[in-house]
C-alpha cells in the first residue's frame, strides 16, 4: 500500500523545517536509505532517506518550500501501485491559493540531470538567488561547492535597492514594514532557517530567564607557558588552542561541582550524569553549537582534535543532529577577535554559559611586586532559576583555579 512519508523531528524543539531541494523525482524507484530530500533545520541541512523501498508517486512539498514537522511530503507506491483518481466530484484546488506547501514540485527538482552540489553550496546559492544550472563545480566530479558560490557572489553586481530585476523584494515583516526616512540605498538580505530559530530562542531566553553575571579575571602565565612547551612539535591542527583549555577547566569544574551541571524543565530540574559542553562556532549561516561529550573524560589532545572535527563540520554545514543536540553547559570564546569581556545569553534549558575575552598583558601581583602578565576576562551567565549566586560563584572559582593552574588539567 502506498507510504505517506512525514517531516520527523530532526532536532529537538524542531517545528518546521525547508524542503531545500528533492534527490528524487515522480517516478522514480528508491532504496531504503536512498537519500530522498535535503531538509534545511534551524541547525544544519541533511539528507532525509527513505524508511522502505518504493517508488515516488507525488511530491507534496515543493523544493524550497516550508513544511510542518508531521505533515506528508510525499508518497511512496509499493510495486505496481498506482495513485488513486481524484475524486471528480469533489472541488479542484486553485492554484493560486494553494499552499506553496502542497504543490508538487516542479521545475529542477525533480529533473534527472539536476547539477550536483553539496548543501551548503543549494543553500547558499538560495540566499543569494544564484541558479545553478551552468555553473561548473570545483568539487570532486565537478561537484557545486560553497567556494564556487562565494566567488559567484563576488564577481555578481550588487543589489542596492528594496528591488532587483527578478522582482519585488519579499515583503517585510510586519515591525519592518515602515522604512525610516532617509534611509539610502540598502541590500536586502533573506533571513536563514538557521538565523530565524536563534532569533526566537534568544528573544525568549533574554526575556524568560532570570540572568544574573559573575565576572573573575584568570592569570594565564602558567597556561601560555605550558600552552608554548606542549605544542613545540607540533604541526597544524595538532596544537593545542587556549580555547581547548578553557572547555577542559569548565568539564573539570562541573565535575567537581556536579549541582551546577543542571538544566531547568519548568517545575523540576534535572540533575546531568554526564559532562557535555556546547562550544559556539561562528559559521556563515550563524551560530551553531556542537557538543563535546564527555569532555571531563577526555585528554587535552582528544579534545582538541574533536573541538577541531566539530567546528570544521559545522562550517561545512554537515553536522549530524547528535552532534549539537543536548548538552549541559556553553562555552563561547570572542577573544581571538579582540574582545575584551562579553556577557552572553543563556542557552535553555541550559543553566550556564561561560564567556572568555582576550588575554592582555595587565598588571598583576607577584608577592610584593606588580608585573605584567598575560589576564583573561571571563563572565559566566547563570539562570538563576537552578543555580543560585553562591554555587555559581564556586564554579567560576572552579573555572579560574584549572586555568591558573594548567598542570592540573592534563592529569
Amino acid at each position: 500500500m502506498a507510504t505517506e512519508l512525514t517531516l520527523p523531528a530532526l532536532s529537538a524543539g524542531m517545528e518546521d523545517a525547508v524542503i531545500a531541494a528533492w534527490l528524487v523525482g515522480p517516478g522514480d524507484r528508491v532504496e531504503k536509505g536512498q537519500p530522498l530530500a535535503e531538509v534545511e533545520t534551524d541547525k544544519a541541512t541533511m539528507e532525509l532517506e527513505a524508511e522502505a523501498p518504493g517508488r515516488v508517486g507525488r511530491l507534496a512539498v515543493a523544493a524550497g518550500a516550508r513544511a510542518d514537522v508531521g505533515q506528508v511530503i510525499a508518497v511512496l507506491l509499493a510495486e505496481g501501485e498506482t495513485l488513486p483518481a481524484p475524486d471528480p466530484e469533489a472541488p479542484a484546488p486553485d492554484p493560486a491559493s494553494a499552499p506553496a506547501a502542497m504543490a508538487p514540485a516542479m521545475g529542477p527538482a525533480a529533473e534527472p540531470d539536476r547539477p550536483r552540489a553539496s548543501p551548503l553550496a543549494r543553500r547558499l546559492a538560495a540566499q543569494a538567488g544564484l541558479a545553478l544550472d551552468g555553473l561548473a563545480g570545483s568539487g570532486p566530479k565537478g561537484r557545486i561547492v560553497r567556494v564556487d558560490i562565494e566567488r559567484l557572489i563576488a564577481s555578481a553586481p550588487t543589489q542596492t535597492t528594496a528591488e532587483t530585476t527578478a522582482g519585488p523584494a519579499p515583503e517585510p515583516a510586519p515591525e519592518a514594514a515602515a522604512i525610516p526616512p532617509g534611509l539610502g540605498p540598502y541590500e536586502v538580505r533573506p533571513v536563514s532557517q538557521m538565523r530565524r530559530t536563534i532569533a526566537r530562542r534568544l528573544s525568549e531566553a533574554k526575556q524568560t530567564i532570570p540572568h544574573f553575571y559573575l565576572e573573575a579575571e584568570a592569570d594565564l602565565e602558567a597556561l601560555v607557558a605550558l600552552r608554548t612547551q606542549v605544542n613545540e612539535g607540533r604541526e597544524g591542527a595538532a596544537r593545542l588552542s587556549v580555547n581547548d583549555f578553557i572547555v577542559k577547566a569548565a568539564a573539570r569544574a562541573l565535575a567537581r561541582l556536579p549541582e551546577a551541571n543542571v538544566i531547568w524543565r519548568g517545575d523540576e530540574i534535572w540533575q546531568l550524569s554526564e559532562i557535555d559542553i556546547a562550544v559556539a562556532v561562528a559559521t556563515d549561516g550563524g551560530l551553531m553549537t556542537p557538543i563535546l561529550r564527555g569532555a571531563d573524560r577526555m585528554s587535552l589532545g582528544t579534545l582538541s582534535a574533536e573541538m577541531k572535527d566539530l567546528a570544521a563540520r559545522a562550517r561545512a554545514g554537515t553536522l549530524r543532529p547528535e552532534d549539537y543536540q543536548g548538552g549541559g553547559f556553553s562555552v563561547s570564546n570572542l577573544g581571538m577577535y579582540g574582545v575584551r569581556s562579553f556577557s552572553a545569553i543563556v542557552n535553555p534549558p541550559q543553566s550556564c554559559i561561560l564567556a572568555a575575552g582576550a588575554a592582555e598583558r595587565r598588571p598583576v601581583g607577584r608577592g610584593d611586586q606588580i608585573v605584567l602578565a598575560p589576564v583573561m576576562s571571563l563572565t559566566l551567565s547563570v539562570d538563576h532559576r537552578s543555580v543560585n549566586g553562591a554555587l555559581g560563584a564556586q564554579l567560576l572559582a572552579e573555572i579560574r583555579q584549572g586555568l591558573e593552574d594548567p598542570m592540573s588539567l592534563l592529569l
